[in-house]
């Protein structure tokens, strides 16, 4: 059999020695890449290799990624990683950024956070669906809750709603404080990671409340009252079987009339009468709106087709003016219903007359009463 010369690595030295041996070409994907693998590599500073684990050390892990030498990671990026590295053992394939070609020693610095982020992300994704608890630290607080350093070196958020009976309105004193949470958002995406405390400190609680909305039942009423007002809507606490449950009044259930600031019309502890209408994912939300009569079912019968009146001008638009004919109540005169000599300012009252009412759609039109029809108008 006809022999040719082939060159050989030799990691001692780096250079290529030469060696007799069988020629054989790569025939499987795995003796291609072993080839590839046994080239040496001009390295770059932020480049991203593949590398075998060979040696953990105290302070230092070793990874052969098919240099002259073997790269290291070091100091303190051993360190910020040492959660991922305690998970690793030799032979672990891993991906390594290359922080420095060569140091003064003559190594090959390497860093593991890209490796070490994947991990931490799928760390969390697997709490999440096993529903585990994890322990966190308090970092800083801000307008809507908790951030927090989580064990594998990303931030997360525990929000307001989400801390227990316990800290509310103690937030502060949570800042260095190692807390047990539980995930209930992963997002790598959009790097959202958020917990609940709650989930942890108040569970008998919250098992108790999750068996007493098992006994809601849609369009059921109650006297509740309000535990919080936010922009959005307002939160109120009813009472079933001796436990408390709290639900949302979104801002659209309050009331048939357009509200602007809640705070203007409810304070805490104040009393009022709401309809379940949604038990959904263990949420509970209320109306207070559907146990007021709804000013739609008779607006045919007091506004018929051609009815004339007063009404308000409440905005402008590029396609007309919403005109308001009660309270509550809104009506649009289209662009192409207003003559370009006529002015409309907002807080004008005008004299309009009604074209049509859609109850089903809720929706109004309106015309100008015109004391002379003009030219082109329809």
């Amino acid at each position: 059999m006809k022999k040719k010369e082939s060159i050989k690595k030799t990691k001692t030295d780096g250079l290529l020695a030469p060696k007799t041996s069988v020629a054989k070409e790569p025939t499987t994907m795995e003796e291609l890449l072993v080839l590839e693998t046994n080239k040496i590599r001009g390295l770059k500073r932020g480049q991203i290799v593949d590398g075998v684990v060979t040696e953990i050390a105290a302070k230092t892990i070793f990874i052969d990624i098919g240099a002259k030498t073997e790269g290291v990671v070091l100091g303190k990026e051993f360190e910020r990683e040492k959660d991922f590295i305690r998970s690793l053992k030799p032979g672990d394939k891993v991906k390594a950024y290359v922080g420095s070609a060569e140091n003064e020693k003559g190594q090959i610095l390497l860093s593991l956070r890209q490796a070490a982020s994947s991990f931490a992300w799928e760390n969390f994704d697997n709490l999440l669906k096993n529903n585990e608890k994890v322990e966190v630290k308090g970092r800083e607080v801000n307008k809507g809750g908790l951030i927090v350093d989580t064990p594998y070196t990303l931030q997360g958020f525990i929000p307001g709603s989400q801390i227990g009976s316990v800290w509310q309105g103690k937030l502060n004193s949570l800042v260095g404080r190692k807390l047990l949470v539980k995930v209930i958002e992963v997002n790598r995406e959009q790097n959202r990671l958020v917990f609940s405390e709650k989930a942890v400190s108040d569970a008998e609680k919250i098992e108790k409340t999750a068996q007493a909305i098992k006994k809601l039942k849609l369009d059921e009423v109650f006297e509740a009252t309000v535990s919080q007002v936010v922009p959005f809507g307002i939160f109120v606490k009813v009472k079933v079987e001796g436990e408390e449950i709290e639900g949302l009044v979104h801002i659209s259930e309050v009331s048939w009339q357009k509200v602007e600031d809640l705070s203007k019309l409810y304070k805490n502890q104040d009393k009022v009468k709401v309809k379940v209408t949604s038990l959904e994912s263990g949420r509970v939300q209320f109306s207070i709106k559907q146990l007021l009569p709804d000013p739609w079912e008779e607006l045919e019968k007091k506004f018929p087709a051609d009815s004339k009146l007063v009404g308000k001008v409440m905005r402008l638009t590029s396609f007309g003016a919403l005109i308001e004919i009660e309270p509550g109540i809104e009506g649009l005169i289209h662009i192409s219903k207003i003559p370009p000599e006529f002015t409309i300012n907002e807080g004008d009252k005008i004299d309009v007359y009604i074209e049509s009412i859609d109850k089903k759609s809720r929706r109004i039109s309106l015309g100008l009463v015109l004391s002379q029809k003009p030219i082109g108008y329809k």
